[in-house]
């Protein structure tokens, strides 16, 4: 017998979703207009939900995530970032992390890379261990152009500061990486090597191509290529 696919949360009876919940906190729907304290409040009742995200006050429910299209592609960029948030102590990655953005704005980012608050970042970290305010980098993983991704997400995050922004578009193999010129995202232009180099992060540098095509160990190599650059080093100190 075939396995039955897990039905959406979205799409179940609202009367079952209350019982999950355990109490009398109505369940999230994706197409809710709710503030951030409301979203978070029903977000937090419901602990099977993996991820949903508030949006200019309108909740989204992502569908389920497939492997090339998606889990593969995070599953680098993860590596990448963490692997510079080691080697440089005063920063910090995070994988699928919550970020209170603003009011209207709840997200949980495929991946994002702050400026630890002690050493001057400017987003903080609340009481109940959420980051709050603008990570100074964050990066999605998005199957096409046409996303949320590329518009709604991104007018919220240069809206707010997020200094540097990068998307995967899986679908059409290219990644984008901005950076925040005097309120505007301009995008990151690869050097004669074809790599890319963070205006925010020293050292944070990725070979596109190599990333694109799934060769981690080149992605890896120019990265530490960059960390040994002097303005690395002085950054990590």
């Amino acid at each position: 017998m075939s396995a039955v696919a897990p039905t959406s949360p979205s799409l179940r009876p609202r009367q079952e979703l209350i019982r999950e919940t355990g109490s009398d906190i109505p369940p999230l729907e994706a197409g809710d207009r709710l503030s951030r304290a409301e979203f978070h409040r029903r977000y937090q009742a419901m602990p099977r939900v993996r991820k949903a995200e508030l949006i200019e006050g309108i909740v989204h429910m992502p569908s389920p995530v497939k492997l090339s299209q998606h889990s593969e592609p995070h599953g680098r960029l993860v590596t990448w970032l963490f692997v510079y948030a080691d080697a440089v102590k005063k920063t910090q990655a995070s994988d699928n992390g919550t970020v209170l953005l603003d009011f209207d704005n709840e997200f949980q980012p495929d991946v994002c890379l702050r400026i630890r608050p002690e050493f001057g970042g400017q987003s903080r970290t609340t009481a109940d261990d959420y980051v709050e305010g603008a990570p100074e980098m964050a990066v999605e993983v998005s199957s096409s152009s046409a996303s949320y991704d590329m518009f709604t997400k991104k007018t919220a995050y240069r809206r707010n500061g997020v200094r540097e922004y990068l998307v995967w578009l899986t679908r059409e193999s290219r990644l984008i990486w901005w950076h925040l010129v005097e309120g505007e995202y301009v995008e990151i232009q690869p050097d004669t090597e074809g790599i890319l180099k963070s205006t925010v992060f020293p050292g944070l540098w990725l070979h596109a191509e190599a990333m694109l095509e799934g060769d981690l160990g080149r992605v890896l190599n120019v990265l530490q290529a960059g960390l040994a650059a002097p303005e690395a080093q002085a950054f990590s100190q």
